[in-house]
């Protein structure tokens, strides 16, 4: 697993690269991010209620055990917080990844490279479909209400990940983690992870209220569309 973004893929600069330190956001800034926040997270609360009440209804019918899943992710200053998601995996998904990555050498490749699968067994037929629409991560209104997240900002990370983000994990600890953003926008599951933590910074960095918006109106585009989706 490489721990050095100086590996980066040939298509990053880098001059990307330099040592990072964390970044302060003026308070003008984050007020009316924090606005932008609170009120989004409420007007997509109201929109997605009849979604929420299907997906739920579908979730109880077709597996047991509860239709949340809750993983440890690092938030601001380091914070850590549960971040939820719709379950799309069988319920025994942590038992199986162990056989798998330690049947399979090319799995287990894909895994320390990506913190994924592509084509995971461990997914449900309806997990697929909540995944590929991103309705998987409508629960994290809750998170942003909460102030654990932002509607936009950084990909919520791991505490394992953070290593991964090596010089830039002060960035990524200046903000809030989002519920979508430049990733998202920016290929998704088409980037490598090198990519990712680079838009990540890049977003920190180049903070704006009017960013996220132009964010938020391009992830709805993304998802109708499903690039980069898996």
């Amino acid at each position: 697993m490489p721990t050095d973004l100086s590996a980066a893929t040939p298509t990053i600069s880098k001059t990307a690269l330099a040592p990072s330190a964390p970044v302060r956001v003026s308070f003008p800034t984050g007020l009316l991010k924090n606005i932008i926040d609170f009120v989004g997270a409420l007007a997509a609360l109201i929109l997605f209620a009849p979604i929420f009440l299907v997906i739920t209804v579908v979730l109880k019918l077709t597996q047991e055990g509860s239709i949340f899943f809750s993983h440890t992710r690092i938030g601001k200053d380091g914070k850590e917080f549960g971040c939820l998601k719709f379950r799309t995996m069988v319920p025994e998904a942590a038992e199986m990844l162990d056989e798998i990555l330690m049947s399979d050498p090319i799995a287990r490749e894909e895994w320390n490279a990506n913190y994924k699968l592509d084509n995971d067994p461990r997914v449900t037929r309806f997990g697929a479909f909540l995944r590929k629409s991103s309705l998987d991560e409508l629960p994290q209104i809750f998170n942003v209400l909460k102030n654990d997240m932002s509607l936009v900002g950084p990909r919520p990370i791991t505490k394992s990940e953070g290593e991964l983000y090596c010089r830039h994990y002060s960035v990524y600890k200046s903000v809030r983690p989002g519920l979508t953003g430049l990733w998202q926008i920016s290929g998704r599951s088409d980037t490598s992870y090198e990519e990712r933590v680079l838009l990540d910074v890049n977003y920190v960095r180049n903070l704006a209220a009017w960013r996220d918006i132009y964010i938020l109106v391009m992830t709805v585009f993304v998802v109708l569309v499903r690039k980069g989706a898996q």
